[in-house]
C-alpha cells in the first residue's frame, strides 16, 4: 500500500492529478492561409512542393487554471489511505533542462489516527512551453526521502519501486512557478558581443498622434485595374495619386491628405473615385473600403503625423505630462499619461524613457536622446512589483526581474525533423542568386530571396521556420540537415542573418531519420545585452528592393525600433505599441512581397508583435507569409507538419485524462482543499485551501501560520520552534508546549520559500486572468498593470484595420 501512496505523491507533484481537461482549440482551415492567386501581371508560379501553409493559432487557448491546479492536493488511494501533497519547492534548474526540487506530504493510512509526514527529493529532466507557461518533468528520480514514522530499508524500497514504476508523460507544473522558486542569483546573462543601443528618432506629442515609418524612401506598388498606388513600405494604409500629385493616409474611418509624404498633412474632405474601385476580390483592400463606408461617422480631430525614413519611435502623451512619484515623497516620477515607459528624476531632471529593452535619457523631451542602460539610478531598482509599470524592472540591469527575462529567452524551443519525410521550401530568386559577403566570416548570404540562405564555400545552409537545410545549389533541391557548420555560429549581429545563429542541431541521440533542433528567442528577435534580454541587435538592416516587373520586390529584415516594443512579464516576450505605430501590427512594415505568387500581401504581418501575444514567438518578416496568424504559437507551430514534432507539442495538442484503475484513484474537493476529518486539529491535514507545509533542508516538515510563525512536524505532532535570532525568554503558553529553535539557513530558506510559493501562485492567477481577458497591454507583474489615480488607460491592442489578408 505505502508503494501505491508514494507513487501518488510524485504524480501529484507532476501534475498529472488532477486531469488536464481539454479546452476549446481551434484551428483555421489550411486552406485560408494559402496566398491568393497571382494576377495576371504576376509571371512567378506556386512551386509543386511548397509547404503546406499552416493551421492558424487558437482563437482560445487552455488557461492556466485548468492545467495547473491550486496548491495543495489531496487524494485517496484505492486502498483508502488519504496523501496531502503541498507546492514543490525549485532548488535548482539547471540550463532549463534538469530540475531538482523538494516537496512535503502527508500520508494517512486506512484506519490510522495520526498521519505519516515526510519530505521528498526529487530530479526530473524537463521541457517548457513559453507560451502556456508550463514546465512538463520526465525521467523523475527520487533522490531522498524522509519520513520519520517510517523504516529506511522500507522508504528505500518504496523509492526504488516507483522509479522502475512511474510513467514519463503527463507531468506538469506551472512555469511561473518554477520561475519564481529559483535562486535568480545563480543566472549568469551572457551578453551579445556587438548589440547596438543608438538611439533612434524619438518623437514628442502632446496631442493625438500617429508615426508614420517608412524603410526608407516610400516604395510604390500599382493595383491592379486602378490609378492609385500604395507604398509597400510602410504599415500604414498610404496611397499616391500621380493625376493630382496628393498623397492619402488612412487613420481608423478618417482619411488625410498632403502635397508631399513629409506633409503637411491635413484632414481629406473629399477622395478620388479611385478609392471606391479598388478590386472588391482582393482581401488586401478590406479595411480599407470599410473606412470609406464610415468615413463621415464619428470624426475626430485630425491627428499629427510625424514621418520618419529611419525606424522611429513616439512618446504621445494625453495633454501636458503627468508625473506621479513612484514612491511616496521619492525622487523617482513616472509620466502616468502615456503608454510609453517614461520616468523623470524630479520635475526637473532628466528623462528616461524605456523602449526595445534599452533606455533612453535626455533633459527634456527635445532630446538629445543618450543611452542609459548602465547608468541608471539606484531608484530605479526600488519600483516596487505593484508599480503600473513595473514591467520596466526586466529591463533594468541587476533586478531579479531582468536575470528571469534572460532565464526565458534562453529556453529552447525545441522540435524533431523527419529527414526523410520533410521537403525544403522552394526557393525563388529575382533573377540570378545575388550573394553579399558577411563581415568578418567567410561566408556570404543571398540577398535577392526571402529564405535565409548561407554561402559556406561550395555548399548552402537555409535556416527557414527554425529548421535547416542544405544543399549543394542555391536553389536547391534541399535536404534536411544534421549538422551546421561551425562558422555560421560567428555571423555577428551587424549583419541581418544573425538570427540565424541562435538556431542549432542538438547532437545528442543519433538518430538515422530524425534531427532534433533548438531555437532560442534571440531567432525571433530577443537578444541578451546589459545584463536584459532586449528586442533587437539594434542595427540597422537596409532592405532589399528593386524594380524589374508589374510589382516592386521588397524585402525587409528585422527591425529594433518602430514598434514601441516593451516587455510582457505575463508571456515573457516584447509586444507593441499600437495605434500610433499602424493598423497593420506596428511591427513597421505591412506588406510582403511572395516571390511564388508575384504578388504582395497587405497587413501580412498584423499577426507580429502585439500586445496579447509576443513578436518573439513567431515573428520574422523573410517568411511572414508562411507563418501569418500564428499568434503566441511558436517558432515550430507555423509547420502544421506530422514531419515537424515540436518539443512542447504536449501542452497544445495532448489532454491528460484521470489516471483511475484497480490500483489507485484520487479524489480532490475544489481549490485544492485539504481532506479533513473530525478532530483532526493539530494532524497533518491542514485546513481548506492552506497550502503551509514545507520541506525544510534539514529534512524536516514544517508549517507555517498566518502570523508568520513556524513549528516542526516531531514525534507525530507540532512542536513551535524559535526564530534563530529570538530571546530565550517565551511565553507561558509556548511553555507548554517543546519548543525548539530552528538554525539560520533553514530558517532563511524556508522564509525565501514562503514568500516565493505566494508570488508563483498570484502569478499563475494573473497569468490565467490575464489569458481569459484576451491578453492586452500589462504594464505590472502585478495586477491589471494599468495606471491609477486618474492616469491614462492604455489598452495597448491595435486598432483601425489590420485584419488577416494575402
Amino acid at each position: 500500500m505505502k508503494r501505491v501512496v508514494i507513487l501518488v505523491i510524485v504524480l501529484g507533484l507532476a501534475g498529472l492529478c488532477p486531469p488536464f481537461p481539454a479546452e476549446g482549440w481551434v484551428q483555421q482551415s489550411a486552406q485560408q492561409n494559402a496566398p491568393q492567386s497571382p494576377p495576371q501581371h504576376a509571371q512567378p508560379t506556386a512551386p509543386q512542393n511548397a509547404p503546406a501553409a499552416p493551421a492558424a493559432a487558437t482563437s482560445k487557448s487552455a488557461t492556466a487554471s485548468s492545467v495547473d491546479k491550486p496548491w495543495p492536493r489531496s487524494y485517496d488511494t484505492a486502498g483508502g489511505a488519504k496523501i496531502v501533497i503541498h507546492q514543490p519547492q525549485i532548488a535548482s534548474w539547471d540550463n532549463q533542462r534538469h530540475l531538482v526540487g523538494y516537496a512535503a506530504v502527508s500520508y494517512l493510512a486506512d484506519g490510522s489516527e495520526k498521519p505519516a509526514l515526510g519530505t521528498v527529493k526529487i530530479e526530473a529532466d524537463t521541457d517548457v512551453a513559453v507560451t502556456e507557461r508550463l514546465v512538463k518533468l520526465s525521467s523523475i528520480k527520487l533522490t531522498e526521502a524522509s519520513f520519520q514514522s517510517l523504516p529506511k530499508e522500507e522508504v528505500r524500497e518504496i523509492v526504488g519501486e516507483i522509479e522502475k514504476t512511474i510513467p514519463d508523460d503527463a507531468r506538469l507544473i506551472g512555469l511561473d512557478r518554477v520561475l519564481t522558486s529559483i535562486d535568480k542569483s545563480q543566472i549568469i546573462p551572457k551578453n551579445v558581443v556587438g548589440i547596438k543601443a543608438d538611439a533612434p528618432p524619438i518623437y514628442f506629442s502632446k496631442t493625438p498622434a500617429v508615426l508614420l515609418n517608412l524603410d526608407g524612401d516610400p516604395i510604390w506598388s500599382p493595383i491592379k485595374d486602378n490609378d492609385l498606388k500604395f507604398a509597400v513600405n510602410t504599415n500604414w494604409d498610404l496611397f499616391n495619386y500621380p493625376q493630382e500629385n496628393t498623397y492619402y493616409l488612412r487613420y481608423d474611418t478618417m482619411w488625410l491628405q498632403a502635397p508631399d509624404v513629409k506633409g503637411p498633412w491635413a484632414a481629406a474632405h473629399k477622395l478620388p473615385g479611385s478609392f471606391k474601385e479598388l478590386p472588391k476580390e482582393d482581401q488586401n483592400w478590406t479595411a480599407v473600403r470599410e473606412s470609406l463606408k464610415n468615413k463621415d461617422k464619428n470624426q475626430v480631430p485630425a491627428p499629427a503625423v510625424f514621418v520618419s525614413t529611419a525606424p522611429a519611435e513616439l512618446i504621445s502623451v494625453q495633454g501636458e505630462p503627468k508625473y506621479v512619484p513612484v514612491h511616496a515623497g521619492g525622487r523617482l516620477l513616472w509620466l502616468s499619461n502615456t503608454e510609453s515607459d517614461v520616468f523623470r528624476l524630479g520635475e526637473t531632471g532628466p528623462i528616461y524613457y524605456l523602449v526595445a529593452g534599452r533606455w533612453f535619457t535626455a533633459s527634456d523631451f527635445a532630446g538629445p536622446w543618450t543611452f542609459a542602460t548602465p547608468n541608471l539610478p539606484s531608484e530605479f531598482k526600488a519600483i516596487p512589483m505593484e508599480h503600473p509599470r513595473s514591467r520596466v524592472l526586466a529591463s533594468i540591469p541587476g533586478t531579479q526581474q531582468a536575470a528571469e527575462a534572460v532565464l526565458l529567452a534562453q529556453v529552447p524551443q525545441t522540435a524533431r525533423v523527419n529527414k526523410k519525410e520533410l521537403k525544403g521550401p522552394d526557393v525563388v530568386y529575382n533573377g540570378e542568386p545575388q550573394f553579399a559577403p558577411i563581415e568578418s566570416t567567410s561566408l556570404a548570404r543571398a540577398v535577392n530571396t526571402d529564405k535565409e540562405i548561407i554561402k559556406v564555400g561550395d555548399s548552402y545552409y537555409m535556416c527557414f521556420e527554425g529548421v535547416w537545410f542544405k544543399s549543394s545549389a542555391p536553389t536547391g533541391p534541399w535536404s534536411v540537415a544534421d549538422s551546421v557548420p561551425a562558422e555560421i555560429y560567428s555571423i555577428p549581429p551587424s549583419d541581418p542573418s544573425h538570427n540565424v545563429t541562435y538556431v542549432t542541431v542538438k547532437d545528442e541521440d543519433k538518430d538515422d531519420e530524425w534531427v532534433e533542433y533548438a531555437a532560442v528567442a534571440g531567432y525571433t528577435g530577443m537578444v541578451t545585452a546589459w545584463g536584459c534580454s532586449v528586442w533587437g541587435t539594434g542595427w540597422y538592416y537596409p532592405p532589399y528592393y528593386w524594380y524589374g516587373g508589374y510589382y516592386p520586390i521588397y524585402y525587409p529584415p528585422m527591425r529594433t525600433y518602430g514598434y514601441g516594443s516593451w516587455y510582457n512579464p505575463r508571456t515573457g516576450f516584447y509586444g507593441s505599441a499600437g495605434r500610433i505605430y499602424g493598423p497593420y501590427g506596428g511591427v513597421g512594415f505591412g506588406a510582403r512581397y511572395n516571390p511564388t505568387t508575384g504578388t504582395y500581401a497587405r497587413g501580412a504581418m498584423a499577426w507580429g508583435p502585439n500586445g496579447a501575444r509576443g513578436a518573439a514567438q513567431v515573428w520574422n518578416p523573410r517568411t511572414g507569409t508562411y507563418a501569418q496568424t500564428r499568434q503566441g504559437s511558436g517558432v515550430y507551430g507555423s509547420w502544421g507538419s506530422t514531419s515537424v514534432v515540436r518539443g512542447d507539442q504536449w501542452a497544445q495538442t495532448k489532454r491528460f485524462t484521470n489516471r483511475e484503475g484497480t490500483t489507485t484513484r484520487y479524489t480532490r474537493t475544489d481549490q485544492g482543499s485539504m481532506i479533513r476529518r473530525k478532530g483532526d486539529e493539530g494532524s497533518g491535514f491542514v485546513a481548506k485551501g492552506q497550502d503551509n507545509l514545507y520541506a525544510g533542508k534539514d529534512g524536516n516538515v514544517y508549517r507555517r501560520d498566518e502570523s508568520g510563525n513556524w513549528s516542526k512536524w516531531d514525534n507525530g505532532g507540532w512542536n513551535n520552534v524559535q526564530k534563530p535570532e529570538r530571546p530565550t525568554p517565551i511565553s507561558s503558553d509556548q511553555a507548554r508546549e517543546r519548543v525548539t529553535k530552528m538554525d539560520r539557513s533553514t530558517y532563511d530558506g524556508l522564509q525565501k520559500d514562503s514568500a516565493r510559493r505566494s508570488e508563483g501562485s498570484r502569478r499563475t492567477s494573473d497569468f490565467s486572468s490575464y489569458q481569459n481577458r484576451g491578453g492586452g497591454n500589462v504594464g505590472s507583474y502585478r495586477g491589471g498593470g494599468y495606471s491609477r489615480g486618474g492616469g491614462y488607460r492604455g489598452g495597448g491592442g491595435f486598432r483601425g484595420g489590420g485584419g488577416r489578408r494575402r
